[in-house]
């Protein structure tokens, strides 16, 4: 039977974490891990919600002597709590706050005492196969899907991040992080590195700004610090000079190549960015300052199949931690067998009027004027509206930037992403829905710009627009050497966009008076003004200040057609 010790450090001297202001060595770990252990109460599931990250990593290991999974929820909501009950009736919760809110029996952390076990400590060492944690993602459907986690897989997927890392190096490294550690992310970053690299943790979840520099000074180096890009984000715009940092470890969300640099310069570090999911783990990563290519990490290799339905392939992830191959839901070029480029989640594709991009890719542009805080684009899951040639698609965005008006962000988004995906509505909050992690649930998003398009019902918005390239077909013949758009593309898609205004699926029932006033040429982005008075809409087309169409249609309301459906 295959086993790996509990902990990988060299010595029990050695140092395993720095808890309120002094160093535990292994040694008196282990005898925390052993007195939790025997304070744990009948139940094979153990919800852990301890908040400090070294009663979290030895509540773990208990969990781990007892024979017991731990159950990581993506929240502690009340009702994300009853459905872990649900999942797990005999489950309890492990905390460290004076008063716990759950519904489910719930064990205080035990307070120990400082003396250690003297003697030769035996450093425990579990089987491979047995299960150490659930890993819950919240799910398409808001029930939360539980990823079954082995010591042995995350065991072995720490060693080959502290090899690929360069932590194996004979120094004493401490991982500071901002994320917690029941995040996956967290919990592989900060703790399973902290076990299996030989590595001390910072019991402090280290949150704002000051919180980052006051618990990077207080420990020795070499220092990393654990992060995720909207963390990072917020310690780029505080203005606050860091103690230098020996590594920076970025994942959770795509991270862009200019806050990659930011971040190098601000705490005088590489920053390494981590790719991988719940499912798998971490896969592969990269230096983003400096290259779009991703190397995957020791053991671990990616293989094209034929997707379910025949038509496209997907890339799946095999071998080293990882127990089952798992299929991947990005779009992945690979360059050899140990590199590749990721170019975001095929959920993420954006097509419209012929042209692609990605969310990634939106919110990346969005994220880099001058100004914005924060922001997201949104894609609602009915946008998608019009024939398979020229979708309009009703993008929202949300922004936190204080100082700036509507008109200056929509500047800075077509200056770098094309007019056909500019947000309408664009909204601004003034904070995002972010979890712990620093990720954004779709369903709190779609909340929030809910709460915020019906609080600014009225005001004037951007009017939908669409853009005809030149490769639809209908410019071949419009003319040789001197294309325009025909005028009945611009009808069809007018119709298009007094639909996505108004929320409804439209068909004209009688064509009023119609004017041409302009050419307009392809590539040319044409806003859809209009005025309703019952069935009758009285409609302008304008692009680039002038009107180019006019007239009156008669429409009634109609069911999109199957074809019509989001791509």
């Amino acid at each position: 039977m295959t086993k790996f010790p509990i902990v990988a450090h060299a010595s029990p001297e050695g140092v395993i974490a720095w808890a309120h202001g002094r160093p535990v060595t292994v040694r008196q770990f282990l005898a925390d891990v052993n007195r939790v252990a025997a304070a744990m109460p009948v139940g094979g599931h153990v919800f852990n919600a301890c908040t400090d990250r070294y009663r979290f990593t030895v509540g773990l290991c208990a969990a781990l002597l007892a024979r017991k999974a731990t159950l990581l929820p993506p929240s502690q909501t009340t009702e994300m709590v009853r459905q872990l009950a649900a999942f797990a009736p005999d489950a309890f919760c492990l905390h460290d706050q004076p008063v716990a809110d759950f519904a489910m029996p719930a064990v205080r952390y035990p307070e120990v005492s400082d003396a250690a076990a003297a003697g030769v400590v035996d450093i425990p060492e579990i089987p491979a196969a047995q299960v150490m944690a659930y890993v819950f993602t919240s799910g398409s459907t808001g029930t939360p899907v539980p990823h079954r986690k082995t010591w042995g897989a995350m065991a072995r997927s720490a060693r080959a991040a502290a090899q690929r890392l360069g932590l194996l190096d004979g120094r004493a490294w401490t991982l500071v992080g901002t994320v917690p550690p029941q995040h996956m992310f967290g919990l592989e970053a900060t703790v399973m590195l902290a076990l299996q690299g030989g590595a001390a943790l910072a019991a402090a979840t280290a949150f704002y700004p000051a919180d980052v520099r006051d618990t990077l000074a207080s420990v020795p180096g070499p220092r990393a610090l654990v992060s995720s890009p909207v963390h990072l984000r917020t310690l780029v715009q505080a203005g606050m000079a860091m103690p230098p940092t020996d590594l920076v470890l970025c994942a959770t969300a795509p991270l862009g190549r200019q806050l990659a640099a930011e971040t190098e310069t601000l705490f005088s570090a590489p920053l390494c960015e981590i790719y991988g999911s719940t499912e798998t783990g971490q896969l592969a990563t990269r230096r983003t300052a400096q290259t779009d290519t991703w190397t995957l990490v020791p053991g671990v290799s990616l293989h094209q199949r034929p997707s379910a339905s025949g038509d496209d392939t997907e890339t799946w992830a095999e071998g080293g931690h990882i127990e089952q191959p798992v299929p991947l839901g990005d779009a992945i070029a690979p360059l050899d067998a140990s590199h590749f480029l990721l170019h975001g989640r095929k959920a993420d594709v954006l097509n419209i009027a012929g042209k692609r991009t990605s969310l990634a890719y939106l919110n990346h542009q969005l994220n880099a004027i001058e100004g914005v805080q924060d922001g997201a684009f949104f894609m609602p899951d009915d946008a998608h509206e019009g024939d398979l040639r020229g979708h309009v698609v009703r993008l929202a965005a949300v922004v936190v930037a204080p100082g700036l008006t509507p008109a200056q962000v929509l500047r800075g988004l077509r200056m770098g992403i094309d007019p056909a995906f500019l947000p309408r509505p664009l909204l601004f909050a003034e904070s995002l829905p972010r979890n712990d992690a620093g990720k954004l649930p779709r369903a709190a998003l779609a909340a929030l710009i809910a709460q915020l398009a019906a609080a600014h019902h009225g005001d004037t918005i951007e009017p939908p627009a669409f853009v005809i390239g030149a490769d639809h077909p209908a410019i071949a013949g419009h003319f040789p050497g001197n294309p325009i758009v025909p005028g009945v593309v611009l009808l069809d898609h007018a119709v298009l966009g007094l639909g996505a205004a108004l929320g409804r699926w439209l068909v004209p029932t009688q064509v009023g008076t119609v004017k041409f006033l302009s050419p307009v040429r392809p590539g040319e982005r044409v806003e859809v003004l209009h005025q309703q008075g019952g069935d009758s809409l009285r409609f302008t087309l304008r692009s680039a200040g002038r009107d180019v169409a006019s007239g009156t249609l008669q429409v009634r309301d109609a069911t999109p057609p199957a074809e019509a459906a989001p791509c």
